[in-house]
């Protein structure tokens, strides 16, 4: 009976005893028991402790793990079994040294490197693991390392400290055991949110005997990565407690604004759900990597092709020449045999042309790779002076993967915007305050040296706040009181709890950052918030305190869209002020405020335009009687107990809301990063898509969207995809698909599910609208089912913009994996705090923001740096040089070997398959590691296409990595086949030569030793001719390193030739002078001369050919650097990419239900400030629910504060005025929506002019996306018609405004119409087009 009761409580329990993972048996965990202050009871289930570990080895499991991983390179393993093989003497003709000498080194140098990166990760656990926390144990609070902390210890947090660990919140410092916490590593939400102790264990406080005795148990559920649930029961005492996620403290959070609590530690370490969305370390590899593999497989196919071909070739001379000297050489039997003489010689010949894979190769990949890391940490363009911080490359092996991404992946909050809310601009009663202006009305742009308002007067202002506009004090100054309401409105109608340390200095705990920008414009401008309780609120008005009656609290939620609060002035005024979207507060204005939303309109449309969120203001006076009326009507309905509460208290609140006097709205920006619009511009251009992932609420992310320019108006369509069930989301899904597929070819709209399938790439590109996919988080969790995700795939790639909110840090990795998946493309994400991890081990390359959000995210990444903007340098720069230089390496390293090791086979042919050497040994030795190993190398560390500057100003260059084209199996046989025919030339030119050229005394030259001479001195030559005219930007490094490989080669030549090292080591340098006399003849340099010739020529032929008809971007950047070149270094002009958009984002969607009832319960406020005893009867008005608006019209009379009734409706000079006297109807209906729409919407037309003018320079979607637009046609249900050079239809009868006309100057020359985003370049375009011509 026990057990039943327990399983009804626990719907996870699937008996009465707990079982533990148990790896005999594999039972998992499916039920947690957890004790307080008992740690030998906890200790029977094995519960992991508080460590955390993100590090790969240890000292034991270094060694194995590393090897293995090392042997997973098909290489690695082709020359261990090549090594076995030359230590068997009848088939090796050459020294097992030449083969373990080299892959020990490789094998060491990798190690050494593994074994650095671990360090540091060891290090950086270390750091984690040695936090200091609070412990109660034994009776006392003892100071311990995060990593010996328990499961079921208590534990103490004091403000701005780190959640140790997944704790039951037990008790804090304030009332009913509230705490405020910060979960920006969680979901990337800054704004605080409230958790609560149950009332059983809050009683406890801080009584640290108490405390001790608790022996509370908690059976919960198993360890698991939901973070927004928690399910469990807290047995103590005989009684039984639910808890759920409101009673918890995850790890990862940041107390604020609470000076202490107590938490029972529940999960730990690895199982905490922090750890749990973290996902595993795995082993990256780029794909040029892999692609190796493949080709290093191929090779040992054409190997043992030439193998088998030659031991078949040896067979054969054996029975028709070799019989004859069988007698002489003393042969044995079993030697006599043909057929295994020719299995011999097979072997032999397998490692004789082993160095057609130099194990080399490797060791000078991972050296270039080592280097182009250290470029990345030297680069002084990427670091932030301010933070001192500079970019790190935590790994050294996926630098080219940068030059070919395809899939940014990035998260909003910290990585987009730097979590701070200004207060920018505001209008008042129909005039604009915010811009600056000069002495002819001109607006002047803000800079950091523009003055700002002198705050001086005010003892309680904020230092940190900034305003320009002097004309907003001057206003209060002069007493305008439509001002003085509108600052009066911001200090009363808000959440924010105030909070005085010291004398006269305040501190705001507000709910969110919108919030306390908002209050902190208030008190600045002389309207301080103080202090409150659960029915006054304290005001400092100008220096004198005011307390007003708060009355009734209309709290704010989802649907509503705005909140009110309804006070008493000390005159015994009763007024209702309210804020919220402008959408919403529009339609419950006063008729008799016609004009003035108009204006204010059409201000908030020029906010819009720049990025800002914007908020309506509106009040109410309200009467006495009246008001006393409503207020006996909602104390009813706030205790009825029938199912219509919420619907009485929805009409009630619609009811008082009615007929509202409008003040103006407030325009506060959600501060981007520096550069964020740019960046995403220019990466844009280099056909790169970017996907936001945010745990942020829809409105906030699409906010975002909009300001960064990732969302515009212009597009043809955004589809929000927000249903429930997965039958919602596919049919939502398959109507975006449609529409997307109708708009670009109606031809194709049946057909275009198989055209998708057929060819993904393609068909995206000949998408000529611009769609945008806004994705909610549980829609996704639907869209990532099975059935479901090739549809969603599909349609986000088909969409220039995806944005997905609400997610967490699962889903983040699922979506990146997704694409992995199924597109096979490079993905990268970026973030900055531990809600990115997985999402950063998941993608092939994770990049790190050292932000204010902790450090998890730098620790689990693979690159990292201060702020986003250096992304477009990371990979336009270093990336796609970082590519560009492996490339041109790996192809001319192929050649290279190709060109050296195919001689032996010629060779053969001629020394009857004996598999004897061209080239002494000495030679086979030295020439990857000494004669050409350094030109190579400084080749692919300090080569260069185009230079940055030009690198950055035609984001199109970047596209050749994305496509795979600098190396690829057909670039690879093209250099193979290169190799091929210069190994041939090499050969048989001097061969042909040698055998009738003759010394200068008459004697015969053509000994062996002499003739290998001849072959490998021009080997060395042409391959140093080759990669002379492969490096195409020049160093004194590459100068020394190609002249001096090649006086090397001389003089070593030379002293292995030379008398004094034969009468040294006479068995091993037994050739003495053979230098020396074969290079003394002019015959031999001729024959080194014309060998030269013929190898390069048809190189150079076919090289010039290539130019001259097909050149590439690259080359047509480069004469055009040439052509410049002159004038110097030009940086990129770019200039500030701003919005045009009218979409108006309201601040008070970021905004959290539920904390008005809190204010007016009393709940979070301290007893001794306010003055009342708390209790949890229902106050008159203090309780809100979520209502739906259903109600217009108003039954009261309405009253209009005298002072403000004769009010004139101003505007100031200057650009920012708005002409008002255009005509409006007064009955015409404001319906303001923004230009999203839902999937079911109808569909719009696009005109994209510049894409066809830019097609030829791969600028072509780029920059008709965001750099230039001719006017898109649409609708925008905006008063009198349309703002903006558009040509849009408008639904209200006053006709159209003309706006103004943006001119953006795009490459090429070409002049749209108007500009939402992109970047402009300031370059002179006139030579670009010569070039194209």
């Amino acid at each position: 009976m026990a057990g039943r009761r327990l399983r009804t409580i626990l719907p996870w329990r699937g008996g009465s005893t707990p079982r533990r993972k148990d790896h005999t048996q594999g039972y998992a965990e499916e039920e947690r028991h957890v004790r307080a202050n008992d740690r030998i009871y906890n200790e029977k289930f094995s519960y992991a402790d508080n460590r955390i570990k993100t590090s790969k080895y240890n000292i034991f499991t270094f060694l194995p793990v590393n090897l293995f991983e090392q042997f997973q390179r098909v290489a690695n393993a082709y020359f261990l079994a090549l090594l076995i093989l030359q230590l068997i003497p009848e088939i090796s003709s050459l020294s097992w040294f030449t083969t373990i000498v080299p892959l020990v080194m490789v094998l060491a140098i990798t190690a050494v490197k593994d074994a650095t990166d671990d360090y540091f990760r060891h290090k950086s656990d270390e750091q984690v693991n040695t936090r200091q926390s609070q412990v109660l144990i034994r009776g006392k609070l003892q100071n311990e390392k995060w990593m010996n902390v328990r499961v079921g210890d208590v534990i103490k947090l004091e403000n701005n400290q780190f959640v140790a660990a997944d704790l039951l919140l037990l008790s804090s410092s304030e009332p009913c055991g509230l705490c405020y916490i910060e979960t920006a590593e969680l979901d990337g939400e800054t704004n605080l949110k409230v958790r609560q102790a149950l009332t059983v264990t809050s009683e406890l406080g801080a009584d640290i005997a108490r405390l001790a005795e608790f022996d509370g148990e908690v059976i919960c559920e198993p360890p698991n990565n939901k973070l927004d649930r928690f399910m469990g029961t807290l047995y103590w005492h005989g009684n039984k407690h639910p808890l759920d996620n409101q009673r918890m403290l995850l790890r990862g959070c940041v107390l604020r604004n609470t000076e202490w609590c107590f938490g029972l530690v529940v999960f730990a370490g690895p199982q905490t759900k922090l750890m749990q969305n973290c996902g595993r370390s795995s082993f990256k590899r780029t794909s040029i990597d892999k692609l190796m593999n493949t080709l290093v497989l191929w090779i040992f196919g054409f190997l043992f092709c030439m193998g088998i071909i030659l031991a078949i070739g040896n067979t054969i001379w054996e029975v028709q020449v070799g019989r004859a000297f069988w007698t002489y050489l003393h042969w044995g039997e079993l030697l006599s045999n043909v057929i295994y003489s020719g299995f011999l010689t097979f072997w032999s010949y397998i490692i004789i042309l082993n160095t057609v894979v130099p194990i080399s190769l490797y060791v000078s990949v991972e050296v270039l790779r080592l280097g182009h890391s250290y470029f990345i940490n030297w680069d002084r363009k990427l670091y932030l002076s301010t933070r001192d911080t500079a970019a790190e490359a935590r790994t050294t092996t996926l630098t080219e993967e940068l030059g070919q991404v395809e899939f940014i992946f990035s998260d909003k909050t910290g990585t987009l915007t730097q979590n701070i809310m200004l207060f920018n601009k505001c209008s008042i009663n129909g005039t604009v305050y915010g811009d600056v202006y000069d002495d002819f009305g001109h607006t002047l742009d803000i800079r950091e040296r523009t003055s700002s308002v002198d705050f001086s007067f005010n003892p309680l202002r904020d230092p940190n706040f900034i305003f320009h506009d002097e004309g907003l004090l001057k206003a209060i100054e002069a007493g305008e009181v439509c001002v003085h309401e509108f600052f009066r409105l911001l200090s009363l109608c808000h959440t924010v709890m105030p909070e005085e340390r010291n004398k006269g200095e305040l501190v705001y705990q507000a709910q969110s950052p919108d919030e306390g920008a908002l209050v902190t414009a208030a008190r600045n401008f002389g309207f301080v918030f103080r202090s409150r309780t659960p029915e006054t609120i304290t005001l400092c008005e100008r220096g004198r305190p005011v307390t007003y009656q708060l009355l009734a609290f209309l709290d704010f939620n989802n649907l509503r869209k705005r909140m009110s609060v309804i006070v008493r002035n000390p005159e015994g005024v009763i007024k209702l002020y309210s804020k919220g979207a402008d959408t919403i507060m529009f339609e419950r204005l006063h008729p008799s405020n016609q004009e003035l939303m108009c204006t204010t309109s059409e201000h908030l449309d020029e906010f819009a335009g720049e990025g800002l969120r914007t908020l309506a203001l509106a009040y109410k006076v309200l009467d006495e009687d009246v008001f006393g009326e409503w207020s006996k009507r909602l104390l009813y309905a706030t205790t009825v107990l029938d199912t219509n509460r919420d619907q009485l208290l929805n009409q009630l609140y619609e009811e008082v809301e009615q007929d509202l006097m409008l003040l103006g709205a407030t325009a506060v920006e959600d501060k981007l990063q520096e550069g964020v619009p740019e960046t995403i511009a220019c990466l844009s251009l280099a056909n790169i898509k970017i996907w936001v992932l945010t745990g942020d609420k829809l409105e906030t992310a699409m906010n975002i969207g909009y300001s960064c320019n990732m969302l515009r108006d212009d597009m043809n369509e955004v589809f929000v995809i927000s249903g429930h069930t997965s039958v919602e989301v596919a049919c939502e899904l398959r109507s975006a698909r449609e529409r997307i597929l109708g708009h670009s070819c109606a031809k194709l709209s049946t057909a275009g599910k198989s055209i998708l399938s057929d060819s993904d790439s393609v068909f995206e590109e000949t998408i000529i609208a611009e769609y945008a996919l806004v994705i909610n988080g549980h829609s996704l969790a639907q869209a990532l089912e099975v059935d479901l995700e090739q549809v969603l795939l599909e349609v986000a790639c088909l969409c220039k913009t995806v944005v997905c909110c609400r997610v967490t840090p699962l889903q983040k990795a699922q979506v990146v994996e997704l694409v992995k998946r199924h597109r096979g493309a490079v993905t990268l994400a970026i973030g900055d705090g531990a809600n990115d991890v997985s999402m950063i081990k998941a993608a092939h390359i994770g990049v790190g923001i050292s932000g204010q959000e902790g450090m998890q995210a730098v620790l689990a990444s693979d690159y990292s740096f201060a702020q986003f903007r250096y992304l477009q340098r990371l990979l336009l720069v270093h990336g796609r040089w970082s590519y560009m230089r492996m490339c041109k390496f790996l192809c001319y390293f192929f050649y290279k070997n190709f060109a050296f090791t195919l001689v032996h086979f010629w060779f053969g042919f001629l020394c009857g398959f004996s598999a004897q050497t061209v080239y002494d040994q000495w030679f086979i030795t030295l020439f990857n590691i000494v004669y050409t190993s350094l030109p190579v190398l400084a080749m692919g560390l300090f080569d260069q296409d185009v230079n940055e500057q030009f690198s950055l100003r035609y984001p199109s260059l970047y596209r050749p990595g994305q496509l795979n084209l600098l190396f690829n199996k057909r670039k690879f046989f093209t250099c193979t086949l290169h190799g091929v025919f210069t190994s041939f030339i090499l050969f048989f030119v001097p061969y042909g030569l040698s055998l009738s050229a003759v010394r200068d005394d008459g004697s015969h030259i053509s000994d062996q030793q002499a003739f290998a001479v001849t072959i490998a001195t021009s080997l060395v030559i042409v391959v140093s001719v080759q990669i002379s005219l492969d490096t195409n930007y020049w160093t004194a490094v590459n100068h020394f390193f190609v002249w001096g490989s090649l006086l090397m080669y001389f003089a070593i030549l030379f002293a292995m030739h030379s008398d004094g090292l034969f009468s040294i080591f006479p068995n091993q340098f037994p050739y003495v002078g053979t230098a020396r006399n074969a290079l003394t003849q002019k015959s031999v340099w001729l024959v080194i001369l014309l060998t030269t010739v013929v190898c390069i020529m048809p190189m150079l032929v076919v090289r010039f050919l290539k130019k001259d008809l097909r050149p590439s971007l690259s080359d047509k950047v480069r004469v055009l650097q040439r052509s410049i070149r002159k004038q110097g270094p030009q940086e990129q002009s770019l200039r500030r990419v701003r919005r045009t958009s009218s979409r108006r984002s309201a601040y008070a969607f970021a905004h959290q239900q539920g904390y008005g009832e809190l204010i007016t319960s009393g709940r979070n406020m301290k007893l001794a400030s306010s003055g009342h005893s708390v209790d949890n009867a229902p106050r008159d008005g203090s309780h809100t629910h979520q209502i739906e608006p259903t109600h217009k019209g108003s039954s009261y009379t309405h009253h209009i504060d005298p002072a403000l009734k004769d009010s004139s409706h101003t505007h100031r000079s200057g650009p920012a005025s708005t002409n008002s006297s255009h005509p409006h109807t007064a009955d015409s209906s404001p319906d303001y929506k923004s230009r999203t729409h839902i999937v079911d919407s109808a569909p719009k037309e696009s005109s994209n002019l510049i894409e066809s003018v830019l097609g030829d320079w791969g600028f072509g979607e780029g920059a008709a996306s965001q750099g230039s637009h001719a006017g898109p046609s649409g609708s925008t249900d905006a008063f009198g018609g349309i703002t903006g050079g558009r040509s849009d239809s408008t639904e209200a009868p006053g006709g159209v405004i003309g706006g103004p006309s943006h001119r953006t100057d795009a490459p090429g020359g070409v002049t749209g119409g108007s500009s939402d985003t992109g970047v402009e370049y300031g370059e002179d375009q006139s030579s670009v087009s010569e070039i194209i011509a």
